[in-house]
């Protein structure tokens, strides 16, 4: 299912949330981290995986070995996507080039014409 189309507006309102309004919208699952830790490792589920389903963002994080130290961990990340994703867009302003770059642009092609044209054998007009 695709989340439907969020403006900057939305993800702002969803960053001020608190953790645990914004804990009751995410699905997560656990899982075996992979990586060195022996025993350890390779026997709890202690890697988190973090959905937040408005938005479909989905993080991970395995850097702890607490279950719930990377649940947290999760939380951070999400938040920190939202807050990301809720700046505003910068306003984009057409342009277009100065009559002088437009020279310059032209002066550089034939500049780089001649040195091509003058890599090549000289004809001889008998």
């Amino acid at each position: 299912m695709e989340p439907e189309q969020l403006t900057y507006r939305d993800y702002a309102r969803l960053a001020r949330l608190s953790d645990d309004e914004l804990a009751s919208q995410c699905e997560f699952e656990t899982f075996r981290a992979t990586g060195p830790g022996g025993q350890g490792v390779n026997t709890t589920d202690s890697a988190v995986r973090m959905r937040h389903v408005p938005t479909g963002i989905v993080v991970t994080s395995r850097e702890q070995r607490s279950q719930l130290q990377n649940r947290m961990q999760c939380l951070r990340k999400i938040r920190q996507q939202l807050e990301v994703r809720s700046r505003r867009p910068k306003v984009r302003k057409a342009t277009k080039p100065s009559k002088a770059a437009r020279q310059r642009r032209l002066d550089a092609k034939h500049q780089r014409s001649d040195i091509k044209a003058n890599r090549r054998r000289p004809r001889f007009d008998d």
